[in-house]
């Protein structure tokens, strides 16, 4: 049975989807640490296996960004990342009430804009914003 729950701050389940997704684990230090400061996240279950996980980060009233969308291979194109988007829109939705003027960002991992677009969100050249841009190390 699918479930949801909020605010969930497993280190090892971030980890494993982390990696599961392909994108590496971080030091578990790094994890709790980036767990601890994330504004609201939904971690989801089949049963009490964690399959898909994502979150919110951000000042909480002017610019909030959606970060680590991540669906477990085997569970992907079931409409759990669908699940977990809509989850996190509520909670802006929620916010929004309070600020209409809130952005809201997200960075798509390359050649996932299409689901993403779903939600309404456009690049941000086609908003007249520019370009994204991150910082090189």
């Amino acid at each position: 049975m699918i479930n949801i729950r909020e605010n969930n701050k497993n280190v090892e389940e971030f980890n494993l989807l982390y990696d599961l997704v392909g994108w590496g684990a971080y030091d578990s230090e790094v994890t709790k640490k980036a767990l601890d400061n994330t504004f609201y996240s939904v971690s989801v279950y089949d049963d009490n296996n964690i399959i898909g996980y994502g979150r919110i980060i951000g000042d909480t009233i002017c610019f909030l960004y959606i970060h680590d969308i991540m669906v477990k291979p085997e569970y992907q194109g079931k409409k759990i990342g669908t699940l977990i988007m809509n989850k996190l829109l509520e909670k802006i939705n929620q916010i929004k009430k309070e600020n209409p003027d809130l952005r809201v960002y997200l960075g798509a991992s390359k050649n996932r804009e299409k689901f993403y677009e779903k939600f309404g969100f456009v690049k941000r050249i086609d908003a007249d914003l520019g370009y994204g841009m991150i910082l090189k190390n």
